[in-house]
C-alpha cells in the first residue's frame, strides 16, 4: 500500500499465457505450471502494494491448497522469487516487478487469490486470469480520473488549509497533476515528482501574496499527497521490525530519496521566484470555517480517490467509513496526546477496521483500497516534506521538523502493529467460540454394535432401562 510514484495504468508483465493445445490441459499436479502460477501471484500481490511478509504467507497458503508443501518464497519491493522442492529436486523461478495496480486491479487480484486458496481454479486458467488483470483497462474515462484527482486534492486542501480559496487553488493544481499522472511516458514518470513539485510550488508562491490561501507549505501538501512516501516509510519501519531487513531498508531509502526530490522541486521554484526563508517556515493556521466543513473535505477526498484510482463501486462506502474513523481518531489523539503522536490513535483505530472489512464473506474489500486513502489522511509524509524543505534553508528548525516527522512515522507504525495484533487476537478468540463443539463418545454412537446382536450399544442401553411389563395373569389350566 505504498504511495510510490503512480504507474497504475501500466501493464504488469506476468508469465506468458500457455498456448492452447489440443491435448488435455495440464493439471495442478504439473510442478512447473504450478510454480509459474505461484510466481504470478507473488508478482501480482507485489504490484498491489502488499507487504512482503503477507505476500509470502499468501503464496504459501495457495501452495498448500494445491498440495505443494515444499515451497519457499522471497519477496522484495521489486523482485519475487519462488522455490519449489528441496535439495536436488529444487527449482527456482524469479521475476522483477515494475507495475503498480489501480484499485480495480487490486480488487480483481484479491478475488483470484481467494479462489486459489481453495484450489478452485486450475493453474493454467489462473495464469491466464493474471494476464487479464495485468492488461485490464481502466474502468473509468481519463476525464473522470482527472476530475477525481482534482476532487481528491480539493478535499485534502480543505482539511490541511481550511479556506475556500485554498480549495479552489487545490482543485486546479489537482487537475494539472492528475493529467500528468495519466500520461504514459517512462521519461516523464522519472521526473514527474520533481516537475509536479516545481510547478505546484511556482503557482502557490505566486498566488500567496495576492490570494488568502493561508500557509503555502500546507497547501502544497495537497497536490503532492499521492507522491508523499509516508506509507512507504511506515511500511519500511514495520518490515524492519518484522525481520525483513532488505525490504525494510530499501523502502526507507526510496522514501528518503522521494522526499528529497519533492523538496528539491519546491526549493527550485522558490529560488526562481525569489522567496524568502520565512516562506518555508510553517505558519499557524486560523480555523475560520465551521467544524462540519471537515466532513465535506472527507467526502470530496473519498470521492476523488474512488474516481481517480478506479475503485470498485462497492468499496466507496467502506473507504468513507475508514476515512471518518481514521480522521476522527487522529483528532482525538491530538487532544489526548500531541500532534506528532496523534497518528498512533488514528492507525490503531483504522487498522482493525480495514482488516475486518477485508475478511467479510460478502462484499469484502482488500485492505489496500481502504487503508491507503486513510493513511494519506494521517499524512506522516507531509511533516517529513515540510521538515526537509525547511531544513534546507533553516538548519535548526529543519532538524526539529524532521525529528517530529520521525516520531509521527514511528507512532503510526506502532499503531498499525498493535492494531493488527489486536484484530488477530479478537478474530482468533471469536473463532474459538464459534468452533465450540463436544463430540459424542464413540461408545454411545450408533456405529458401535452390541456383539452378536446387531443392535447399537446406545439402543441396547436404552432398552435395558425400559421397565419390563408385568406378566399377564394366567388362568388355571382348563
Amino acid at each position: 500500500m505504498m504511495p510510490r510514484h503512480d504507474r497504475r495504468n501500466e501493464r504488469m508483465p506476468i508469465t506468458p499465457t500457455p498456448p492452447p493445445s489440443a491435448e488435455a490441459a495440464p493439471t495442478s499436479e504439473d510442478p512447473a505450471l504450478l510454480r509459474a502460477f505461484l510466481l504470478g501471484i507473488a508478482e501480482g500481490l507485489t504490484a498491489s502494494d502488499e507487504t512482503t511478509d503477507r505476500i509470502r504467507a499468501e503464496v504459501v497458503e495457495v501452495a498448500d491448497a494445491y498440495g505443494l508443501h515444499d515451497v519457499d518464497v522471497v519477496v522484495l519491493p521489486t523482485i519475487a522469487i519462488v522455490q519449489t522442492g528441496r535439495a536436488e529436486s529444487a527449482r527456482l523461478a524469479l521475476t522483477s516487478v515494475r507495475a503498480s495496480f489501480r484499485f480495480d486491479q487490486i480488487a480483481a487480484m484479491a478475488r483470484l487469490v481467494r479462489s486459489a486458496k481453495s484450489a478452485e481454479i486450475e493453474p493454467a486458467d489462473g495464469i491466464r486470469r493474471l494476464n487479464e488483470i495485468g492488461a485490464m483497462p481502466p474502468s473509468r474515462h481519463w476525464f473522470m480520473r482527472t476530475l477525481g484527482h482534482a476532487l481528491l486534492v480539493a478535499g485534502l486542501a480543505l482539511l490541511l488549509a481550511p479556506s475556500w480559496q485554498a480549495v479552489v487553488v487545490g482543485f486546479g493544481l489537482g487537475a494539472i497533476v492528475g493529467i500528468a499522472k495519466l500520461t504514459r511516458s517512462r521519461t516523464l514518470a522519472l521526473i514527474l515528482p520533481v516537475a509536479a513539485a516545481f510547478v505546484c510550488a511556482l503557482i502557490v508562491f505566486l498566488l500567496a501574496p495576492v490570494v488568502a490561501i493561508g500557509d503555502p507549505l500546507r497547501l502544497l501538501i495537497a497536490p503532492l499527497a499521492t507522491f508523499l512516501p509516508g506509507a512507504m516509510l511506515t511500511t519500511g519501519v514495520r518490515e524492519l521490525a518484522a525481520g525483513q531487513m532488505v525490504a525494510g531498508s530499501s523502502r526507507l531509502g526510496a522514501g528518503v530519496v522521494q522526499l528529497a526530490l519533492l523538496a528539491l522541486g519546491i526549493l527550485a521554484a522558490g529560488t526562481v521566484i525569489g522567496v524568502g526563508e520565512d516562506e518555508y517556515v510553517p505558519r499557524e493556521v486560523q480555523q475560520t470555517l465551521p467544524w462540519w466543513v471537515a466532513g465535506i473535505g472527507l467526502a470530496l477526498y473519498g470521492l476523488g480517490v474512488y474516481l481517480h484510482y478506479a475503485a470498485p463501486g462497492r468499496s466507496f462506502g467502506w473507504v468513507l467509513l475508514a476515512l471518518v474513523v481514521a480522521y476522527a481518531a487522529q483528532q482525538l489523539g491530538a487532544l489526548v496526546l500531541s500532534a506528532p503522536t496523534s497518528g498512533f490513535i488514528g492507525a490503531l483505530a483504522a487498522t482493525p477496521l480495514v482488516l475486518w472489512i477485508e475478511d467479510l464473506r460478502r462484499g469484502a474489500v482488500p485492505s489496500q483500497l481502504t487503508f491507503t486513502p486513510a493513511f494519506w489522511i494521517l499524512v506522516p509524509g507531509a511533516a517529513s516534506l515540510v521538515g526537509v524543505t525547511e531544513g534546507a534553508v533553516a538548519q535548526s528548525a529543519g532538524i526539529d521538523d524532521v525529528t517530529t516527522a520521525f516520531v509521527a512515522v514511528m507512532s503510526i507504525a506502532l499503531g498499525v502493529f498493535i492494531g493488527s495484533a489486536l484484530y488477530r487476537f479478537l478474530r482468533r478468540s471469536a473463532a474459538e467460540i464459534a468452533d465450540f463443539h463436544v463430540d459424542l463418545p464413540a461408545m454411545l454412537g450408533t456405529a458401535d454394535r452390541s456383539p452378536g446382536t446387531g443392535v447399537g450399544v446406545a439402543d441396547a442401553a436404552a432398552r435395558d432401562r425400559e421397565p419390563e411389563p408385568d406378566p399377564k395373569p394366567t388362568g388355571p389350566e382348563g
